[in-house]
């Protein structure tokens, strides 16, 4: 069975991104920073999050939060 450990996902061999969440926008979206000033809008339908969470981030979905 595939799944996704640590950064690294073995379903495609691309590696997620760990980003903080600073807003939820609604319809399963959030504001991400992910470095440099720079902020990006990613889906969080797949995981329960909130403001400050640090989450994992591979191809525009969240995969899971970082304990």
């Amino acid at each position: 069975m595939n799944h996704c450990e640590g950064d690294h996902c073995v379903t495609c061999s691309d590696e997620a991104v760990r980003v903080t969440v600073v807003r939820l926008l609604g319809d399963d979206l959030a504001e991400t920073d992910v470095g440099g000033g720079r902020t990006e809008e990613v889906s969080v339908a797949l995981v329960d999050v909130s403001v400050g969470d640090v989450i994992l981030v591979h191809a525009k979905e969240a995969i899971g939060v970082v304990s």
